[in-house]
C-alpha cells in the first residue's frame, strides 16, 4: 500500500502558483468533479477514481499507487484556439517529471507519456465553459498488477518505478509534476497562448516521439496511415499518406507502427 498524500504538505508547496488544493480519498473522476469549479488554478487529487475516463469516452484503469490530479484553468486572456495547447502542456511537464526521476521519455502525440514504447501516463483536457478547461492527468507511479490490460492500440501499461534510477515516491511525483505544469502555464497564459514565444513548441517537438514515425491514425470517421512529419503551433499533428497528399489531424488515436 502506498502511503496517503498529505494534502496539507503539498498546499504549503504549491499554493501560490496555484489558487487551491485538495486531496480526496476516493471519487469517480477528478475532471467530472472540477467541471463545477469557479476558481482558476484549482487542483483536485484523488488516492482512487473508480470511474476515470480516458480518450473519447474509454475509461481509464486507477489502480492504487497512481497519481490522479486535475487541474481548472481558465486563462481568460488566451485565445479560444490556442485553448488546446493546454494538453501538450500537460505531456511537457511530465516528461520533465519523468527525467527528474532518472527515467527517459516521450510523447506519443498529443500527450500519452511513452517509456521503452509503453504508457506511463496519460492527459485527458476537457472545456468545462467560457474559457475553462480542466486538464486530467494519471500517472502510473507504483509497479502495475498483471491485471492491467493494454491500452489503445495495444499500448502496453509501464509505471515510473519500473524504471527510475531511485525510488519513486507519489507525493514528489505531485510536486514535481504540478510545478512543472504551473510554471509552463504561466509562461503560455503570459504569452497569449502562443506556444513559440513561450518556448515551448520546440520542447514540445523534441520529446515528439510521434514525429518521423510510420503511425496508423484513427479518426471518427475512419483510419489514416502515413508518416507523422510536423507538429504544428497549433498543435495539430501534419501526417503523409502514401500518395504524398499531407493531413492535418486535430484529434484522434495515434498508433506507433513498425518500422519497416
Amino acid at each position: 500500500m502506498s502511503t496517503p498524500l498529505d494534502a496539507g504538505a503539498l498546499r504549503a508547496r504549491l499554493v501560490g502558483p496555484y489558487a487551491k488544493l485538495d486531496v480526496v480519498a476516493s471519487t469517480g473522476s477528478t475532471n467530472a468533479d472540477l467541471r463545477t469549479e469557479t476558481v482558476d488554478r484549482s487542483v483536485l487529487i484523488a488516492e482512487e477514481q473508480t470511474a476515470g475516463q480516458g480518450r473519447r469516452g474509454r475509461g481509464w484503469v486507477s489502480p492504487g499507487g497512481g497519481l490522479y490530479v486535475s487541474v481548472l484553468f481558465k486563462p481568460a486572456d488566451v485565445p479560444a484556439w490556442r485553448l488546446p495547447w493546454l494538453t501538450l502542456l500537460a505531456g511537457v511537464a511530465l516528461v520533465r517529471t519523468a527525467a527528474s526521476f532518472g527515467v527517459t521519455a516521450e510523447l506519443k502525440w498529443p500527450n500519452d507519456l511513452l517509456v521503452g514504447g509503453a504508457k506511463a501516463a496519460g492527459v485527458l483536457a476537457e472545456i468545462t465553459g467560457d474559457h475553462a478547461v480542466v486538464v486530467g492527468i494519471g500517472v502510473n507511479v507504483a509497479p502495475l498488477p498483471p491485471d492491467v490490460e493494454p491500452g489503445a492500440g495495444g499500448l502496453a501499461p509501464t509505471s515510473l518505478a519500473d524504471h527510475a534510477d531511485r525510488p519513486v515516491d507519489r507525493a514528489d511525483v505531485a510536486l514535481t509534476l504540478l510545478a512543472e505544469l504551473a510554471g509552463l502555464e504561466r509562461r503560455w497564459r503570459e504569452a497569449g497562448g502562443d506556444p513559440e514565444r513561450a518556448g515551448v513548441l520546440d520542447e514540445y517537438r523534441r520529446h515528439c516521439g510521434t514525429l518521423g514515425r510510420p503511425v496508423l491514425v484513427r479518426l471518427a470517421g475512419g483510419e489514416l496511415s502515413g508518416t507523422a512529419r510536423a507538429v504544428a503551433a497549433d498543435g495539430t499533428l501534419e501526417v503523409r499518406d502514401e500518395s504524398g497528399a499531407d493531413h492535418v489531424i486535430s484529434a484522434g488515436d495515434v498508433v506507433h507502427l513498425r518500422v519497416r
